[in-house]
C-alpha cells in the first residue's frame, strides 16, 4: 500500500510539472507572436510608416512561429489554466481548425509579399481577424 501511495504521488507530481511546462511553453510561444503583431498593427493602422522590409520580416517571423505551433504539446490534457479557456479541451477540433486557418492566412500574407500599405492591409486583415476570433472563443 505504501508503494502504491508513493507511485501515485510521483505520477501526480509529474503530471503537475508537465502541465506547468505546457502553460509556460504556450505562453512564451504566444508572446513571440504578440511581439510581431506589435510591429505590424501600427503599420496596418497607418500609425507607423509602411516599411516593406519590416513587414516581411515580421510576417516571416509569424510564419515560423505558426509552423512551430504544436497543439498537442502546448495544450495537452491536464494542462488547463493560464489564459486558455476550458473550451479548448471541449472543442479541440475547432481549436485546431482555427489554428490551421491562421497558419494558412499567414502563409498567404508572406506569399503576397506586400509592397505598399493597401496590399499589406488586405492580407493583414484576414490574418489578424483569426487572432481576434480565436481569442474570443478560446482565451480567458
Amino acid at each position: 500500500m505504501k508503494y502504491l501511495a508513493i507511485a501515485a504521488s510521483v505520477f501526480l507530481l509529474g503530471t503537475a510539472a508537465a502541465s506547468a511546462d505546457a502553460i509556460e511553453d504556450r505562453q512564451a510561444h504566444m508572446k513571440e507572436r504578440g511581439a510581431q503583431m506589435q510591429v505590424l498593427v501600427p503599420i496596418a493602422q497607418a500609425k507607423n510608416p509602411f516599411d516593406a522590409a519590416a513587414v516581411m520580416d515580421a510576417l516571416k517571423a509569424l510564419e515560423e512561429n505558426a509552423a512551430k505551433m504544436d497543439i498537442e504539446a502546448f495544450w495537452p490534457a491536464g494542462s488547463e489554466g493560464g489564459k486558455s479557456s476550458p473550451k479548448i479541451w471541449e472543442d479541440m477540433e475547432g481549436f485546431k481548425a482555427a489554428n490551421e486557418k491562421y497558419e494558412a492566412d499567414v502563409k498567404a500574407a508572406v506569399a503576397a509579399n506586400p509592397q505598399d500599405l493597401g496590399s499589406f492591409q488586405a492580407v493583414f486583415g484576414a490574418m489578424a481577424s483569426n487572432c481576434g476570433s480565436c481569442h474570443e472563443a478560446y482565451r480567458l
